[in-house]
């Protein structure tokens, strides 16, 4: 399939909302076009000097217009593609373009493995002091909090080339993990720092029994 390309340093995920600012002539382009054919677009990941991978969006409204032509434009994630071939500009276009390929997404996750991760996510909110909203494990999945749990760029670009979502999951749950971990310890050295200095009082030992 052929797909108007936008490519960003940002990975978005299947259902996620994309704000986008349009400033340059190219995309001012793309989206008048979008607006006309209702076209979708996709949006390639540069990363590593490359875009091999992407997701799918489309046009839901342009919130913003100013006098300079420039957008606030409003879009939805939709599916996960990798580049087949790049076009710098596509014929009579501005913009970029290339054939894509849709990638088959298996949702083989169960509720129990939704459930850990849940309580995982919630585990680490908790600790960062930071208000979770509780979700029911039938309405969750590995997309929805993607971005909100400290996955870095890289991190999040490996969690969109996998195409099951019971390995999306694992691999939320081995980060949060070990995440909480850190965190856990982190506290604790704190506690540690900022009792150092304080008055304390000591037990004192009983050693009478004690042998040398």
């Amino acid at each position: 399939m052929k797909l108007p390309l936008f490519p960003l340093q940002s990975v978005f995920f299947p259902g996620e909302t994309v704000p986008l600012h349009i400033f340059e002539d190219r995309y001012k382009q793309l989206i008048n076009d979008c607006r006309k054919e209702a076209l979708t677009f996709g949006i390639p990941v540069y990363i590593n000097d490359t875009m091999s991978y992407g997701t799918e969006v489309q046009l839901v409204e342009v919130v913003n217009s100013y006098e300079s032509g420039e957008m606030d434009v409003v879009c939805v994630a939709r599916q996960v593609f990798r580049v087949v071939r790049f076009q710098k500009q596509l014929d009579g276009k501005l913009y970029a373009g290339g054939e894509v390929e849709f990638l088959e997404m298996e949702n083989d996750a169960d509720d129990g493995l939704r459930k850990q991760v849940l309580q995982k996510v919630e585990a680490l909110y908790d600790i960062m002091d930071v208000p979770f909203t509780k979700t029911s494990p039938k309405h969750f999945n590995s997309y929805s909090l993607a971005h909100k749990m400290g996955l870095s760029f890289e991190q999040e670009y490996e969690l969109l080339l996998m195409t099951r979502e019971t390995d999306r999951l694992h691999f939320i749950k081995n980060h949060l993990e070990a995440t909480t971990s850190i965190l856990t310890e982190v506290n604790r050295t704190k506690g540690v720092i900022e009792m150092n200095g304080h008055f304390k009082n000591f037990d004192p030992l009983d050693f009478q029994d004690f042998k040398l």
